[in-house]
């Protein structure tokens, strides 16, 4: 499938620009623009390139670690499968979590399970030891 680098360029240029951050918390799900990314890197989809991520860790009002989802049954170290509204499984993508500011939140879609948030974060901790 061809990326479209252009495209990306100019709405993350509007992100960018943009002066107000919503307000989010850890434990939350948000469609986050993640963009037209490199390689193997989980890109956004549709014309604001959006992708649900979870919000790991806050560090302040801007920035926080987020990992991407997929709908995908991926199985492995690197995947944690969860339910997501009303039973539905949702895979969390653990190798790609990233640094994100708060400018590319788009609104949020819901939160995680305390157990399951607890296994994330958990699973996220074992890959530095």
């Amino acid at each position: 499938m061809e990326k479209d680098f252009k495209q990306w360029h100019f709405r993350k240029e509007s992100l960018h620009k943009e002066d107000i951050r919503p307000f989010f918390s850890e434990q939350e799900v948000w469609f986050c623009a993640l963009g037209a990314n490199v390689g193997s890197e989980q890109d956004g989809v549709g014309t604001k390139f959006l992708r649900p991520v979870i919000i790991v860790k806050k560090f302040n009002a801007e920035i926080f670690w987020g990992v991407p989802t997929t709908r995908r049954n991926k199985r492995g170290e690197f995947y944690l499968r969860f339910s997501f509204q009303k039973d539905d499984f949702t895979t969390a993508i653990l190798s790609q979590i990233r640094l994100i500011d708060a400018k590319r939140l788009s609104h949020k879609i819901g939160m995680i399970r305390k157990t399951d948030f607890k296994e994330l974060k958990k699973r996220l901790t074992s890959f530095l030891k």
